[in-house]
């Protein structure tokens, strides 16, 4: 089986390396060592026999019944129960002296029968406390001494439904005595159910039952499972001389099992993982030859699920110094492993996405500089001054839509154009080129730009893999500048001191959104030292602010720069708009009219 995590120790040097072995070379080696431990400690303690003291009773002859029925007794006969009948005391009264002694909830308890008397065929009903101490078996529940002289039923109601009289009866009628039977207590307190589970031992005296209750668990008990479960930890002894093997409530968790089922030695190794099967052999030789072990990690298959535990081992020592029980304390570490493979399979998944997204990144900003190259000088031979940038809303972005066009065309007239294609990555960089292609091939044909937007916007609505775009196209042709516009942002004209947004009352609807859509132009006189400003929406697009607001804000700037060339103007206001971040790519496309 492939290793599911790290197996190194824990708050310890790295164990020793011992040979491999398997699973069946390191069972053989517990059986002989605990098979020559038992025979070792055996020999040397011999039985011993007794010689019974004069007029006492073997053990099992004291057992069986003198007059052949269960408990020595007829119905309705009340026979003596003890020394006290010896020499004319009262038995009951010694017994009942005897009982604030017994550190548990204890009772005397006299049956009750349906005819009142107990005779043949008669039906036992519940049971008067004779007497009783003053222990509480729970908080919420009176000692059995304060309601002596009251039924059993009356004072405990939940007895019925727990069955507990019943098991009583059993007691009386076989005179088998009952050990550590488990009562689920409920009764009606005061309008809400209260509710303890106890453990009751019980046995007959004569016609009547001695019966202790105590609680299935102490609080020392509760909190010691509570801090178990807490930090995942459970603890276990081995006897291995009896063969005895006790488990804490943790360690049942750990291994899954039910209470009362606890594995051997043996049984742990089935359960190992065949990596760490030399690891476990080292603990166990190193326990055996009566030397703690450090805190090791161990895994274990359970179920259908790996689970890695922190051991940590220390041998109990008998009478000639050998170990004669081992106990393990082991801390359950499977959900911090299964948290940190899955912490390790996001990060390495997380490293393939950031390759890929570098590779992306890579290849769009070759492609974007191949597409968006720097301005020929053939423009600055036309008396056109220009700048342009790109801004990605993330700096490990660099791929959007985002784009621009300006070049001298053979006629002489100067092609400008801006444009937003939607979407980022690959292909938002994809329908950039296709709409940034096709809008130079139809410059090519001599039309006007309301013409070329009416074309664009046909081609992309007669595409069902085209999304919607934006853009600005135009053209500037003796210092005069005729533009359409596709639901884009209209340009800025700063002249003189001043700025404006070009009226765009003529703009049309979002590319790719209308088929048929016919748009309109509008045409605008320059001036030399006019500056024309055009730009992507994610240069003025602020969360919670009015695209009003922020339009305004953009003139002012402008209007602020002065006579700057304009690749000054654009440092200018990618200073004042990004200092904040944007929230999207932006574009920007300054001329100046020389």
């Amino acid at each position: 089986m492939p290793r599911t995590d790290d197996a190194r120790p824990v708050g310890a040097e790295e164990q020793v390396p011992v040979p491999h072995e398997d699973v069946w070379a390191l069972k053989r080696v517990i059986d002989q060592e605990i098979a020559g431990l038992r025979a070792d400690v055996g020999g040397s303690t011999p039985a011993r026999a007794t010689r019974p003291s004069p007029g006492s009773v073997p053990a099992e002859d004291a057992a069986v019944p003198r007059d052949g029925g269960p408990t020595g007794r007829t119905r309705g006969q009340d026979r003596d129960a003890g020394a006290g009948a010896a020499d004319g005391g009262d038995p009951w009264a010694y017994l009942t002296a005897a009982l604030p002694a017994v550190p548990l909830a204890t009772a005397l308890l006299a049956p009750v029968w349906d005819d009142g008397r107990g005779e043949e065929g008669a039906a036992l009903v519940d049971f008067v406390i004779a007497a009783g101490n003053r222990v509480r078996s729970a908080e919420w529940l009176e000692p059995l001494g304060q309601l002596v002289g009251q039924r059993l039923l009356t004072v405990r109601p939940g007895a019925a439904s727990a069955g507990l009289v019943e098991a009583l009866a059993r007691v009386l009628r076989t005179g088998r005595p009952l050990h550590g039977w488990a009562l689920d207590y409920t009764e009606r307190r005061e309008g809400r159910l209260r509710r303890v589970q106890l453990l009751c031992d019980a046995a007959a005296s004569g016609d009547r039952i001695l019966a202790t209750w105590r609680p299935a668990l102490t609080e020392a008990d509760l909190l010691t499972s509570d801090a178990e479960k807490l930090v995942s930890m459970g603890w276990g002894n081995w006897d291995l001389l009896s063969g005895a093997t006790t488990w804490s409530d943790g360690l049942h968790r750990i291994f899954r099992t039910a209470p009362g089922r606890t594995w051997s030695l043996t049984e742990l190794c089935d359960a190992l993982l065949p990596d760490d099967v030399p690891r476990f052999a080292q603990c166990v030789r190193t326990l055996l030859a009566g030397t703690d072990t450090p805190w090791t990690r161990i895994r274990f298959v359970v179920g259908d699920e790996v689970r890695t535990l922190d051991v940590l081992g220390r041998p109990l020592a008998g009478t000639d110094g050998r170990p004669w029980a081992i106990h393990l304390v082991a801390r359950d570490l499977t959900p911090q492993m299964r948290s940190l493979r899955r912490l390790a399979e996001t990060r390495r998944e997380t490293e393939v996405l950031r390759q890929q997204a570098a590779a992306e990144r890579k290849v769009a900003s070759r492609l974007r500089e191949a597409l968006l190259p720097t301005h020929s000088a053939r423009l600055a031979e036309a008396g056109i001054a220009v700048a342009a940038a790109y801004l990605p809303s993330e700096r490990e972005a660099a791929v959007g839509g985002d784009w621009y066009k300006c070049r001298l065309l053979a006629d002489g007239r100067v092609l400008l154009a801006i444009g937003d294609a939607s979407g980022h990555g690959l292909e938002a960089v994809a329908r950039m080129a296709q709409q940034r292609h096709a809008l130079a091939g139809l410059a090519q044909t001599g039309a006007d730009p309301g013409a070329m937007a009416t074309w664009l916007n046909q081609m992309m609505c007669g595409d069902p893999s085209a999304l919607t775009a934006t853009a600005v196209v135009g053209f500037i042709e003796h210092r005069t500048l005729h533009w359409a516009c596709a639901g884009h942002p209209p340009p800025v004209l700063r002249r003189g001191g001043g700025a404006a947004l070009l009226p765009g009352d003529h703009a049309g609807p979002l590319l790719g959104l209308i088929p048929g859509y016919v748009y309109e132009i509008a045409t605008v006189p320059l001036e030399p030292d006019d500056l024309l400003l055009l730009y992507t929406d994610g240069l003025i697009e602020r969360r919670g602010e009015d695209i009003e607001d922020s339009l305004d804000g953009l003139v002012r700037s402008l209007a602020r720069e002065g006579p700057l060339s304009p690749e000054e103007t654009v440092d200018a206001l990618i200073s004042a708009h990004t200092a904040p971040g944007l929230e999207d790519d932006a574009c920007l496309l300054a001329l100046r009219i020389d």
